[in-house]
């Protein structure tokens, strides 16, 4: 994980601001501390890392260094791998779609519905026997957002087999009155 220590923006745009703007012109993920919030970590941090001057940036909990280190990184091309990239969220969807062969995007979990429609598909999937996993849309609005657009499919539950979409709770419910439910979970459609 990749941690900015910065003097925040809106007070001191310099140095601080300079580092933003690269980090986030290469697509790099991070997250920063408002070193002004917490007085000990001010001065602690200048001893424990030896490093006199904010910003500093770690990757890893290893002190990379301040802007000057940063701009020579860029400046060489060794700042991409350095330091780790923002993932795409279509990347990260397709990963979540694909984390099982029978994926439930839901609200709440196998263990708890947070919703009747989550806990209608939930019975049905479990009275099939096939096993699922299941992805809590209420944990991550990223994820929650985003699948609508990438699925087309505006509403949750969202059920994939294999990577690809089976629709929602009323699609789920046509399948298994038809008989084609079970079929489709063990990917013989």
């Amino acid at each position: 994980r990749l941690k900015l220590y910065v003097i925040p923006v809106f007070v001191f745009a310099g140095f601080s601001k300079q580092m933003v703007e690269i980090l986030k012109k290469h697509g790099i993920s991070f997250s920063s501390f408002d070193i002004f919030s917490d007085e000990e970590v001010r001065q602690g941090l200048k001893t424990y890392s030896n490093w006199p001057t904010y910003p500093q940036l770690y990757v890893a909990g290893e002190l990379i260094g301040g802007l000057d280190i940063v701009k020579e990184l860029e400046a060489s091309g060794e700042l991409d791998t350095v330091c780790p990239k923002t993932q795409k969220l279509e990347d990260r969807l397709k990963i979540l779609i694909n984390k099982a062969p029978v994926m439930l995007f839901m609200k709440g979990s196998k263990q708890m519905a947070k919703c009747g429609f989550s806990k209608q598909i939930l019975e049905i999937l479990s009275s099939t026997g096939i096993d699922y996993e299941t992805f809590d849309i209420l944990e991550d609005e990223e994820v929650r957002q985003g699948l609508k657009t990438y699925s087309n499919w505006p509403t949750y539950p969202q059920l994939y087999v294999k990577g690809e979409l089976v629709g929602g709770l009323d699609i789920v419910k046509e399948l298994k009155e038809s008989g084609e439910l079970l079929p489709i979970l063990k990917g013989e459609n």
